[in-house]
């Protein structure tokens, strides 16, 4: 008798806590989705995956190290040695007053160069004799034939591709990629009134030295207003195919016989 009393106690005991679990499961049921999240713990996790789907710049989903290829030459523009960056910026800066202020053309540095190199090894060469020093140790200087072969390679299918494009936009099937195409060739040709060739390549230089590691530095917030201003152009290109593309008129396309 005793034991089914204990029994009965046990079930009402039961029964009662399952109105607070209950309860309990609807006060955290109606937290708003932030408070529901924090309260498992994995906010910085929600955070992060928002965080994720920020569209990148020009659709990069890999970090900046990698688009620039990851080599020698990624550790040179994202200043990874900030010795050999600044030498090589340093390098070409100089080359590009000699060319450009100096008004110094290609041929004839070329050429001074030479003239005072091999006149330096021929005079020291004849003189080690009287000073009593070894002669200078000219090395063997042959280029080899596989990175060349590569290197021509690349430029080959570089070209092609270029080609290729070229003929995608002559046929007439994207007006949306001609107009940007001519856009950008109007731009380069107005540059090309005030800068000549030397000049806008080591601009282009410059900028890769400076953009890519700024661009590292502060990607979130670049990301996010490039992304408002892609907005904005694709609003105002709606606009401008509506009011002036839409009513080009078009050659009638043939059906196609299956």
């Amino acid at each position: 008798m005793a034991e089914h009393a204990d029994e009965v106690k046990a079930a009402e005991s039961l029964l009662d806590k399952v109105p607070d679990k209950i309860h309990g499961h609807d006060s955290s049921s109606a937290l708003p989705p932030s408070e529901a999240v924090r309260d498992k713990g994995i906010g910085g996790g929600y955070s992060a995956s928002l965080k994720s789907k920020v569209n990148r710049l020009f659709g990069r989903e890999k970090p900046v190290h990698h688009v620039f290829g990851g080599g020698r030459a990624a550790d040179i523009f994202l200043w990874r040695d900030k010795k050999v960056s600044a030498g090589v910026l340093i390098a070409l800066t100089i080359i590009w007053v000699f060319f450009e202020l100096f008004e110094y053309h290609l041929l004839t540095l070329v050429s001074y160069s030479l003239i005072i190199g091999i006149a330096m090894l021929f005079l020291w060469s004849n003189a080690s004799t009287f000073i009593k020093k070894s002669p200078p140790h000219i090395p063997e200087v042959q280029i080899p034939e596989k990175p060349v072969l590569q290197i021509a390679s690349a430029i080959t299918s570089e070209i092609n591709r270029a080609l290729v494009i070229v003929r995608q936009i002559a046929s007439g099937k994207d007006l949306k990629q001609f107009l940007s195409v001519i856009a950008g060739l109007w731009v380069v040709s107005i540059l090309g009134k005030y800068y000549n060739f030397l000049t806008l390549v080591y601009i282009a230089v410059v900028l890769l030295f400076t953009l890519p590691v700024f661009y590292e530095k502060y990607d979130d917030q670049v990301d996010a207003v490039a992304e408002k201003v892609l907005i904005e152009i694709k609003k105002q290109y709606a606009v401008f195919d509506a009011k002036v593309l839409s009513k080009i008129p078009r050659g009638q396309t043939k059906a196609k016989k299956f």
